[in-house]
């Protein structure tokens, strides 16, 4: 693991945040949910094991748009922050949070391909799912 620390927020800066070293996996995903939680239509993520966030400032607010995973994002400015399986170790920072996501390495993969919008093209060298990680 390295040294690197990651830093990010929200529009509003109520809510900071760190996390540190090499993200487990970073991606784009295409899936409605995502597309609606953020309003644009490639959202991408660095996902972090939590022993490596934290939570600087401020609560997110939580809402379940779906059975198995929870979105967290900021009430009073609206930003879409994070991600989370349920029982998982790992958090999904969107990475438009991140005051430099140019830091990060490129996605390593493209999931839910079957909701990207038409006029948006496959990314070149990156793994494509139809769905989930795994589908094909």
């Amino acid at each position: 693991m390295t040294n690197v620390v990651h830093e990010g927020g929200c529009l509003c800066g109520a809510i900071r945040y760190r996390a540190e070293g090499t993200p487990y996996n970073v991606n784009v995903c295409y899936c409605t949910q995502c597309q609606r939680h953020t309003g644009a239509v490639m959202p991408a993520f660095a996902a972090f094991t939590l022993d490596r966030f934290t939570l600087l400032s401020g609560k997110p607010t939580s809402y379940r748009a779906s059975s198995f995973a929870t979105r967290q994002f900021c009430a009073a400015c609206g930003s879409s922050l994070f991600w989370q399986r349920d029982g998982d170790d790992k958090l999904d920072v969107f990475f438009g949070t991140l005051d430099d996501p140019s830091g990060l390495a490129p996605p390593d993969d493209q999931l839910w391909a079957e909701h990207r919008v038409s006029w948006v093209p496959d990314l070149p060298g990156i793994k494509t799912y139809p769905r989930e990680r795994g589908s094909r």
